[in-house]
């Protein structure tokens, strides 16, 4: 039979690595007989791609309508590097004897690369592929992806540390007689947040008409495009919705005020920065749905997701009913912000003090000690296969043919500063 088993091993225990960073690994073959071989290559890849098909009826010279599909498409390509792990392009050809065989590679990760991204119409992917180059038959390959971040450091935009404020009014007509008017304050003390945070948000609404509101929605959602250029230029849009709640109603001549958080499960960044053909943004929609016939009120606050978050995010001190201590010792052991915190890979803990596994260094926040480490947590959103057209029938995928990537998610409570006095 010949290969028994294969499998890659990376360094970085979440299979995630930060653009700029030297990813290292290995692969192991297990043979059950001794195989012939000219030689063992490994290729990594970074590429994009957006992809539909659009079919419309067109009418032939004689009259008759036809259904034509046109396939549109969209390519990047980032990096491709690929060497021999053992023998070469003109190596003679090898025995392996049964057992099993070791090889250690590595690659280093160009600092520009755009953030890993599975969607509908397109994805950014990493992979890295190990081939067996034999003599005379198919060439057998093992695939698998790996996750690249590209950091976005919120605590380098200025605009998203400020609070936003989202008015909206209007006023209904109802049997020739004007209304009062439906007021709706919603606001965000900042507008910069990372996956695994809340969003708190503040809804005021002053129903001074005489229409009832069955419920306001807030809706975080990821606002998506695709661009493909051939055989032509098309851009194709999604809103996805990511997280929602609901509260209400508010009957007609009501006030009513709401203090929600919508939480934000491993998101992509936001921008999706050095890639030209997909666009990732995110923002929070708010919808009043008016009873009746009436139109609804409604408005979006943008959002920047990204990989390190707001330094001025502090961990809520938990809830009692005990008058606060002035210790310094006792301020200390409550509040995790005062914590020291070292960010480490739990695969390799450090046995003297300097650090985690390799590639693990960059983008770990060592520049604002009272961020704690985040973790790599998988998306929901995943790609069905990460076989493409370069692979056979013989290419084996590594940890299954579906494929979510990983992002930086953080685990630390309260998601924003409160909102300034008088806001």
């Amino acid at each position: 039979m010949g290969l028994k088993d294969c499998t890659i091993e990376l360094d970085n225990p979440y299979n995630t690595y930060y653009a700029g960073q030297t990813v290292n690994g290995r692969v192991t073959f297990t043979f059950d007989s001794p195989k012939k071989i000219r030689g063992i290559v490994i290729k990594f890849a970074g590429e994009a791609e957006t992809k539909w098909s659009e079919t419309e009826t067109k009418t032939d010279p004689n009259g008759k309508q036809y259904e034509s599909t046109t396939n549109l498409t969209g390519q990047e390509e980032y990096f491709q590097i690929q060497y021999y792990l053992l023998g070469g392009k003109n190596a003679a050809e090898s025995e392996l004897p049964a057992g099993m065989h070791t090889y250690p590679f590595t690659c280093a990760l160009p600092p520009t690369l755009p953030s890993s991204f599975e969607g509908e119409w397109g994805f950014v992917r990493y992979t890295v592929k190990v081939t067996l180059d034999r003599p005379w038959k198919f060439d057998q390959d093992i695939k698998m992806a790996f996750t690249v971040i590209s950091p976005v450091d919120l605590n380098l935009n200025p605009r998203v540390k400020d609070p936003f404020k989202l008015e909206l009014e209007k006023k209904f007509c109802c049997f020739c007689c004007a209304s009062g008017p439906l007021s709706l304050i919603v606001h965000v003390p900042v507008t910069g947040f990372v996956s695994g945070q809340s969003v708190p948000v503040t809804i005021e609404c002053d129903n001074a008409s005489n229409v009832g509101v069955e419920k306001i929605t807030i809706n975080l959602r990821k606002l998506l495009a695709f661009h493909v250029h051939t055989p032509r230029r098309e851009t194709k849009r999604k809103k996805e919705l990511v997280t929602t709640i609901s509260m209400g109603p508010v009957e007609a001549g009501n006030s009513q005020t709401w203090q929600q958080f919508l939480q934000i499960p491993p998101l992509p960044p936001s921008n999706l920065v050095n890639c030209g053909i997909i666009d990732v943004d995110y923002d929070i929609k708010v919808v009043a749905e008016a009873t009746g016939m009436h139109a609804n009120l409604d408005g979006n606050i943008p959002i920047v997701l990204g990989t390190v978050p707001l330094e001025s995010f502090q961990a809520p001190p938990p809830y009692t009913d005990n008058p606060p201590v002035s210790s310094d010792i006792i301020a200390t052991e409550t509040d995790p912000s005062m914590l020291p915190t070292q960010p480490v890979s739990p695969a390799s803990p450090p046995s003297n003090g300097a650090g985690g596994a390799l590639g693990w260094n960059v983008g770990d926040n060592k520049a604002y000690p009272n961020i704690p480490p985040p973790t790599f947590a998988e998306t929901s959103y995943k790609a069905p296969t990460i076989s493409g057209k370069n692979d056979s029938e013989f290419t084996r995928i590594v940890g299954g043919i579906e494929y979510a990537p990983r992002y930086p998610t953080y685990a630390f409570t309260p998601s924003a500063p409160p909102p300034p006095p008088n806001y």
